[in-house]
């Protein structure tokens, strides 16, 4: 049986910048009181259902059925709890590009639809939904004068924000480095903490051979592995936690 070579960019990746994880017990503080809001971002039909659309895996994905698997676990506590939920979803309006992007999660698809296994979250009384028309949910979240996000925080009084999604270094990155700007703004008051967890975020595969084979650019490669690490890192350098468990 063959042994399986380790990848020499991650181990040049974790040598060079290395990461820090911690882990969270849901009956310990911050997360058993009740001001820590729950961020879930786009885990819709057309990023994480398998043959969804343009921007869905093309099959069934270990990495995606995990983070799916680990935010309906914890949306359920969070619910149980009463604790605050907010999810985004990806909702564009049909023939509005978002380059470099194909079409994806048109409103009226089905493509900007929670995956299955969340949809129970859409009559969810703990659950706001946002839906957003960028890549930013923190922008995304603008209406008129108003952003949506921080009144959600502001209402709920939180402390700490749990985000979890796809993808982790588009999405759930712009989004957290975002916030972080605007914590750092006063924006929220009382906002300390931004918690990402590891095992409920995933991004997706495409290798430069994938790419060119599609007559795309090289520069459109994007193996999962290293950006699912960088994506980590960089919102880690600007001041999130990474957590590696919820208990």
């Amino acid at each position: 049986m063959a042994v399986e070579q380790p990848d020499p960019l991650m181990a040049a990746l974790s040598s060079a910048m290395p990461l820090a994880f911690e882990q969270l017990d849901s009956t310990a503080a911050p997360l058993n009181q009740g001001r820590t809001g729950l961020v879930i971002v786009d885990e819709i039909v057309g990023f994480a259902a398998p043959g969804g659309g343009n921007l869905a895996p093309p099959g069934p994905d270990a990495d995606v059925s995990r983070m799916v698997a680990e935010t309906d676990r914890l949306a359920r506590q969070f619910s149980a709890n009463g604790w605050p939920i907010l999810a985004f979803l990806d909702t564009h309006e049909p023939g509005k590009a978002e380059p470099p992007y194909p079409p994806h999660c048109e409103r009226g698809s089905g493509e900007e639809e929670f995956v299955p296994e969340l949809r129970w979250l859409e009559t969810n009384s703990s659950t706001t939904l946002i839906r957003k028309d960028c890549i930013n949910g923190f922008i995304g979240a603008i209406s008129g004068k108003r952003n949506l996000l921080v009144d959600w925080v502001l209402e709920n009084s939180l402390e700490s924000l749990l985000v979890v999604g796809i993808c982790t270094d588009i999405c759930v990155m712009d989004f957290v480095l975002t916030i972080l700007s605007a914590r750092n703004h006063d924006m929220m008051p009382g906002l300390v903490d931004i918690f990402v967890y590891q095992s409920a975020c995933a991004t997706y595969d495409l290798p430069r051979d994938v790419a060119e084979s599609l007559n795309l650019p090289a520069s459109m490669s994007h193996p999962k592995a290293p950006t699912q690490y960088m994506g980590l890192y960089f919102m880690a350098s600007r001041g999130a936690r990474l957590v590696s468990a919820i208990k």
